[in-house]
């Protein structure tokens, strides 16, 4: 099997993973995680880091804010997969996952399924990172961008986005419900406006961080000339602080668990990928 081949296998399976990521606690009922005590720092990708498993891959782009909700998102989201799904997670000797950074000038960028990046307001992509992200992406490598709030982020992440992809048929589109990521696995009918922990406790229990200027969610994406999903764009919420912070706090772990009623599970919501 080619590499491209085998890139886009494993993305058939991190799009049902994704999907899965929007409702992973409720699946569990009403458990939180809570933190399980000092994590090894998740490692810089080398081409022994990869066994075969699934790995969740973080993009360390040229901007600091690529370190928010680590490590403690990777790990709890990690951990969640392996759990809920039939999907073998790279795990070391003492029985944690391996989540992984990579850079996007880095070679085994290629053998990531997916990768995510965080708060696109400080994302910046030099002329050598855009090429490299244009031909993981087009090859079969899928992008999921979370934790961006308001009109600043936005217009970031749509310019570093050009750079990547300047022509016109690579545009931004909104997804509707009826896109197929909606029903991969899970039947999704909502994304919820999840803030962070820290914003909805300070204050009062608002949800949305940056006032009238993100009160909407937008669930965004760019496909390649086949319709295949090859960025995704979750923005005016923070669907991870649901993974890292999901067992601080027990309101918040029910407020912002992916809403039950939302969701149907296929066989029996035993969400197999």
């Amino acid at each position: 099997m080619s590499r491209t081949a085998r890139l886009q296998r494993l993305t058939r399976t991190a799009l049902a993973v994704l999907v899965i990521a929007l409702a992973v606690a409720t699946l569990e009922g009403q458990r939180g995680f809570g933190r399980r005590g000092w994590y090894a720092a998740p490692a810089v990708a080398t081409d022994e880091s990869f066994d075969g498993s699934w790995h969740f891959c973080r993009l360390a782009y040229q901007g600091g804010a690529w370190r928010t909700d680590y490590p403690d998102a990777d790990y709890n989201f990690s951990t969640r997969v392996s759990e809920l799904t039939t999907t073998t997670v790279s795990k070391g000797p003492n029985g944690q996952p391996l989540p992984l950074i990579v850079r996007p000038t880095d070679d085994v960028l290629f053998k990531c399924p997916f990768v995510m990046l965080w708060q696109a307001e400080s994302l910046y992509f030099t002329e050598e990172d855009a090429e490299r992200m244009r031909a993981y992406l087009l090859k079969g490598g899928f992008l999921w961008s979370d934790d961006s709030w308001g009109t600043y982020a936005w217009e970031n992440f749509e310019r570093e986005m050009a750079k990547v992809f300047p022509e016109p048929q690579y545009r931004i589109v909104d997804l509707p419900p009826t896109h197929p990521m909606f029903h991969t696995r899970i039947t999704l009918k909502k994304i919820p406006q999840i803030p962070a922990i820290n914003y909805w406790m300070r204050s009062g229990g608002d949800t949305s961080e940056q006032g009238p200027d993100s009160a909407q969610v937008h669930v965004r994406g760019i496909a390649d000339a086949h319709g295949r999903l090859m960025v995704l764009s979750t923005h005016n919420t923070d669907i991870a602080d649901g993974w890292e912070r999901e067992g601080i706090d027990p309101q918040y772990f029910q407020l912002f668990s992916v809403d039950v009623h939302a969701l149907q599970c296929t066989r029996d919501r035993k969400c197999g990928t």
